[in-house]
């Protein structure tokens, strides 16, 4: 396993971050456990969850991924063993303590206290903010259009005091942000700076082959601030695995079963992108699944790819993409078909 150090911090956290959200939907407790018993062995010291997990979400299912490492904690007495990340919900699920989502006061500490009892823990490595509270480009939007009537959002200064409170009690070890923008990143740090306030050590967004965006505006702060990236999605929902090549839709998988909740993927030029990377992998006699992978991890501005399997065969193969190497070559080919199909799914 490979390891990086999560923003400025003294955590080595490995390459490969094991992600969670299937665990209560798509898998069962004992399959979680499975996965994170095999993590574990293989050196994945880093596992990420949020409170609305799992996805899709749902009223229903809120919460129940962790619970369900909550759970592993209490089985296996491994908590020391493990860097974790969970996210507080923003704003527009109106399940969540009455659809009052927001960072501050009453509602941050009912989430974030609300986590540690369900994760049987009593304390969270990085806690994010799961997506801001103002009005962004996210989830597939690429060009923002601001809202001159937006609903009011708590100040950055206000949201980072709030959450210094419990740093300083012990609750919260370090701070990280997830669905951001480069005027949100450098606000947080530049507050941060300026009023001696907490720093957030890391950008959860998405990354992937068919979703370079993060480059154009992210990368550079990522290196220069330390502030790495946590890729989300680094498979594009399974597509950049090829099982969805020609039309194919296997049952049980993401696409067939919640289609309509992962239309970031369905986009003109997806498949066409999808079939050159394809290509490109038979090309240097490279598993395509890991070349994805690995062309993540690699990047300078990465700190960990973010992997979600629901099979013990699928986790195997994740893992190992630590241990493949990409030709210059082969990375010179897929920049051209980047060229080609530019982001086609943002």
């Amino acid at each position: 396993m490979n390891y990086r150090k999560l923003g400025n911090t003294g955590l080595e956290v490995s390459t490969i971050c094991l992600g969670t959200m299937t665990w209560g939907e798509q898998n069962t407790q004992q399959e979680g456990f499975e996965q994170m018993d095999f993590a574990l062995d293989q050196g994945v010291n880093f596992w990420d969850t949020a409170e609305i997990y799992s996805v899709p979400p749902r009223a229903e299912t809120y919460g129940d991924t962790e619970v369900i490492i909550g759970n592993w904690f209490e089985k296996n007495k491994k908590r020391d063993k493990i860097i974790l990340a969970t996210k507080v919900a923003g704003p527009a699920r109106n399940y969540l303590r009455n659809g009052e989502n927001s960072f501050v006061g009453k509602n941050l500490e009912e989430a974030l206290n609300d986590s540690l009892k369900r994760l049987k823990t009593d304390y969270i490595d990085l806690y994010q903010l799961h997506w801001p509270e103002r009005n962004v480009n996210m989830f597939g939007k690429l060009g923002y259009a601001h809202k001159d009537d937006e609903d009011k959002w708590n100040k950055i200064e206000d949201v980072l005091s709030e959450l210094q409170k419990y740093i300083k009690s012990g609750k919260i070890r370090y701070v990280g942000l997830s669905n951001e923008t480069p005027w949100g990143v450098n606000k947080f740090l530049q507050l941060s700076k300026e009023l001696n306030l907490p720093r957030m050590m890391s950008i959860q967004n998405p990354y992937n082959l068919l979703n370079r965006t993060y480059e154009v505006g992210l990368a550079e702060i990522s290196i220069r601030d330390e502030i790495g990236c946590l890729a989300y999605s680094p498979l594009a929902s399974g597509y950049l695995t090829g099982k969805y090549l020609n039309g194919n839709l296997p049952k049980g998988s993401r696409i067939e079963r919640d289609g309509d909740f992962w239309t970031r993927y369905q986009k003109p030029n997806m498949e066409n992108a999808v079939e050159e990377y394809y290509k490109i992998s038979k090309k240097y006699n490279v598993n395509f699944t890991q070349m994805s992978l690995k062309f993540c991890e690699i990047q300078p501005f990465m700190t960990s790819v973010i992997i979600g399997a629901t099979t013990m065969e699928q986790l195997k193969e994740n893992i190992e993409s630590v241990n493949i190497k990409l030709s210059e070559e082969l990375i010179k080919n897929l920049n051209d078909i980047q060229k080609i199909y530019p982001n086609p799914c943002p």
